[in-house]
């Protein structure tokens, strides 16, 4: 992970005045015991202030994967599919829905258009209200018609297992070409970066990025490469079950002790904040008015 300081500007500081002595009686040579974490921070993740070294954040990582493994050993999207089609489509429409919703609409959908060439040739307006549960339903149907006519075209109605070729499709980015290349051709090409994995990245300090492609590359240097997908879905189920996004279960989470976020979101930072109207300082504005009187 690039280091954010490198390229900060620092101003001069005063010249030290050398190296404290050692306490009386400290062993000559023996470097003084480091500070303490504060009382109740997470084991094994650095306290504020402190940068963690790469080689701790992989040893970490590598400790968080082992956990996810055990919680889910065998585990994989839950959108419904039969064929790379399927979950290509079922993938673009699951993006700002739910796979639930997702799965609801796709089993009508595919029955109405059971190949890519009936996809390619519906009526929009038809594909509009068929899909329209899943949201921004307009875009999607563009997307889905238009990656339709394009697999028609360059590669005889069938999905390529290539990211490259995967990525020139309409609505096709690498969240979705990863997940139809992991979870279909059980191709190792990335890492699935949608929001459940972007947030639990962030919180387990795994990242410091938003952008999903600087995220995914972030992980796939802690992450051996086949493990790639599966650790994915693994963090997606977990960001379901546990560490979800208003809500996150800190209190039941095996991974607390691993997260340097842990107790500091959702409920836990609503917990911490005092009560209105309690041990608060009174405003200026209310220290004038009551000597006014």
């Amino acid at each position: 992970m690039a280091d954010r300081g490198r390229d900060a500007y620092h101003p001069a500081m005063p010249a030290s005045p050398g190296p404290k002595a050692d306490p009386p009686g400290h062993p000559l040579g023996v470097p003084r015991t480091p500070p303490a974490d504060p009382p109740g921070h997470p084991r094994g993740v650095p306290a504020a202030g402190r940068r963690e070294s790469k080689a701790a954040r992989t040893a970490r990582a590598a400790e968080v994967r082992q956990r996810l493994a055990a919680r889910y050993p065998d585990v994989t999207t839950a959108l419904t599919h039969r064929s790379a089609w399927e979950l290509l489509v079922a993938t673009i429409l699951s993006a700002q829905s739910t796979d639930e919703v997702v799965n609801r609409v796709t089993v009508e959908l595919f029955h109405r258009y059971p190949t890519v060439a009936d996809l390619a040739a519906a009526d929009r307006e038809e594909l509009e209200q068929a899909i329209h549960a899943t949201g921004f339903f307009r875009n999607k149907a563009k997307s889905v018609q238009g990656a339709a006519s394009y697999l028609l075209e360059h590669h005889g109605g069938e999905v390529p297992g290539t990211m490259d070729e995967l990525v020139e499709l309409p609505g096709v980015g690498r969240k979705t070409a990863n997940v139809v290349l992991g979870s279909f051709f059980a191709r190792n090409e990335g890492v699935v970066v949608d929001t459940h994995v972007g947030r639990l990245s962030r919180r387990l300090g795994l990242t410091r990025n938003n952008d999903p492609v600087k995220v995914e590359r972030d992980l796939m240097v802690l992450v051996p490469v086949d493990e790639w997908t599966i650790f994915s879905h693994r963090l997606i189920w977990f960001g379901r079950e546990v560490c979800t996004a208003k809500d996150p279960r800190c209190d039941r989470c095996e991974l607390a002790d691993l997260c340097p976020s842990a107790f500091k979101v959702g409920r836990w930072v609503k917990a911490a904040r005092p009560a209105k109207g309690r041990g608060q300082r009174p405003t200026r504005r209310a220290i004038s008015g009551s000597s006014s009187e």
